[in-house]
């Protein structure tokens, strides 16, 4: 399924107009990454037993709203890094005003890539509402401004555990969520939001363990980057091991909930468990 959502990501942003724009804005989102996002999606589709290619323009709204993220979080005026998906970042290889309107053109071009969807209008406003506001104001945007504040006064960790439910488990959950919206499973959403929620919390907390353990090779971004900007993480709540334990445990939590679900397949967990054993 990933190389069948690498060829439709590059179908459907291929004929958008040529300009400078558009060489950023697709130099960070045809870069290597995981896709987890999108795949999750599609997963979903394929567990309920549905064509997963009904969710594909859905997939890649998906995947184009966390490149955009993932290109504004990289900004000077953000986390100021260097490379990402073992690139320079978008703003070292083109410039920064072009990389801000890469990171503005993906994000609105991922509600036009809904529209134009053959789902029904029911289903799109659906799925347009459920991505804006996980990725909103009261959702991932709102997790960004709260992680900035927390470089200039201390957090606790539930705090700590907001920042991470925002600015990772509210996208990650609308992946699950989508897919149950299109899958027409609205029984089910309230359980694929918080596998969803508690999977980010689990990823986040890997995320900061690989920071410290990982070389910048390795990790295909710059190591150390949560220590040099002096960020509060699960290392500097918890401790190593203890981060560790605590995301073993998240993970077998989502994967305990996952059970509660009539599922005629196992491709989410598949996902979920490569995710729990990543390096990367």
């Amino acid at each position: 399924m990933k190389l069948t959502f690498e060829d439709y990501l590059y179908e459907v942003f291929g004929p958008v107009s040529e300009s400078r724009v558009k060489e950023s804005a697709a130099y960070s989102l045809m870069a290597p990454g995981k896709r987890i996002r999108p795949l999750l999606l599609l997963a979903v589709l394929k567990d309920y037993g549905c064509n997963p290619e009904i969710g594909l323009d859905a997939a890649a709204a998906l995947e184009m709203v966390h490149t955009y993220s993932l290109i504004h979080d990289d900004l000077p005026a953000m986390d100021n890094d260097d490379y990402r998906r073992g690139r320079l970042t978008n703003h070292k290889m083109f410039d920064e005003a072009t990389a801000i309107l890469a990171g503005d053109a993906l994000l609105t071009q991922a509600f036009t890539q809904i529209t134009v969807s053959d789902l029904s209008a029911d289903v799109k406003v659906g799925l347009i509402r459920e991505l804006a506001g996980s990725a909103g104001i009261e959702g991932m945007i709102l997790g960004q401004m709260r992680d900035i504040e927390a470089e200039v006064q201390p957090i606790g960790w539930d705090q700590l555990l907001m920042i991470y439910l925002l600015k990772t488990g509210k996208l990650l959950a609308s992946a699950l969520v989508m897919g149950a919206i299109i899958a027409h499973k609205s029984e089910d959403v309230s359980t694929w939001r918080r596998i969803g929620e508690n999977l980010g919390l689990a990823f986040q907390i890997q995320d900061d363990i690989l920071d410290v353990t990982k070389t910048t090779e390795e990790l295909g971004k710059t190591a150390n980057s949560d220590i040099v900007n002096h960020k509060s993480t699960s290392i500097t709540h918890l401790g190593l091991q203890a981060a560790k334990e605590k995301m073993i445990l998240i993970y077998q939590d989502v994967l305990d909930d996952l059970k509660e679900l009539s599922l005629s397949g196992s491709e989410v967990r598949n996902i979920i468990e490569l995710c729990s054993n990543r390096q990367i």
